[in-house]
């Protein structure tokens, strides 16, 4: 029963409003910190309101970056999203490929390897980093694009969510694709993944995300500055030894890390919520 009444209507508003203000007030004061001067930002009190040098500072972030790191934020930022790219869609089409498999073919021991693929879910990158680093080297994939994408691209999880989507599949459809005479791939290209797209982009916008904010593998495997991601490069940034770290360009840096991921998720908000709600058939 839903109770109607001003004064609750108020309080969960105030609530509402001041959780907002203290998720959004750091994201402010990295804003504000990154129109400044340096010695503006060095010089107490802390700055509140933006400063004059927006466009310098972010115009410098972009094309050279932070003297402890060498490389431009453009850079960063294409590295960054081309492995989160490389991540999200690898991740998705080889767990619908295992999926479709799993649930449509009949063949010896599918349970089992179903349930292999499960039981990786306990050996992640950071589990198995060690003779992971060891393969990539090997394959000579160090400081390229490959070797940041390929190791994080399976996806128990997804293999997972995708056969649990395809097992409620009414089998009356697949004996009408069958009867229309659709081959498995022509069934899995007109009517499965169609049916599919708004569970394909949910996952989408988790896994980009996901992929966008790696560190660990990034940093191991790594060395030229011109393959840094955008988190290795903020981490470079603050590590610039006896020198003073910039901080209106690590701050202009941080807000731009920012808006890949928002834009994937405002962009994509109607899907991702119908994705994670409801089911098409």
């Amino acid at each position: 029963m839903v109770e109607n009444r001003p004064w609750m209507t108020v309080l969960t508003h105030m609530v509402l409003v001041l959780g907002i203000a203290l998720v959004a007030f750091p994201i402010w004061v990295a804003f504000v910190a990154s129109t400044h001067t340096l010695q503006t930002l060095l010089n107490p009190p802390t700055p509140l309101l933006p400063g004059g040098e927006f466009f310098e500072n972010y115009y410098r972030a972009l094309t050279e970056g932070a003297k402890a790191v060498g490389a431009p934020v453009w850079s960063m930022m294409v590295n960054s999203l081309v492995m989160a790219l490389g991540i999200s869609l690898g991740k998705i089409v080889i767990s619908l490929m295992a999926a479709f498999a799993i649930v449509y073919f009949r063949f010896r021991g599918r349970i089992f390897f179903f349930w292999l693929i499960f039981i990786t879910l306990m050996l992640p990158v950071e589990v198995r980093i060690l003779p992971t680093y060891k393969v990539v080297s090997d394959l000579g994939m160090l400081d390229t694009y490959p070797g940041l994408i390929i190791p994080l691209i399976a996806s128990a999880t997804a293999t997972f969510l995708f056969r649990q989507f395809f097992m409620t599949v009414p089998d009356e459809l697949v004996e009408a694709a069958r009867v229309d005479g659709a081959g498995p791939l022509r069934f899995f290209k007109d009517i499965l993944f169609p049916m599919s797209r708004t569970s394909i982009a949910a996952l989408f916008v988790i896994l980009f995300i996901y992929g966008w904010n790696q560190y660990l593998w990034p940093l191991l495997i790594t060395t030229d500055e011109s393959m840094y991601t955008m988190l290795i490069g903020i981490n470079r940034m603050l590590a610039a030894g006896d020198s003073q770290a910039e901080w209106q360009v690590i701050m202009a840096t941080t807000m731009l890390a920012m808006l890949p991921p928002v834009a994937v998720v405002v962009l994509m908000q109607k899907m991702f919520v119908r994705g994670m709600t409801e089911t098409e058939k």
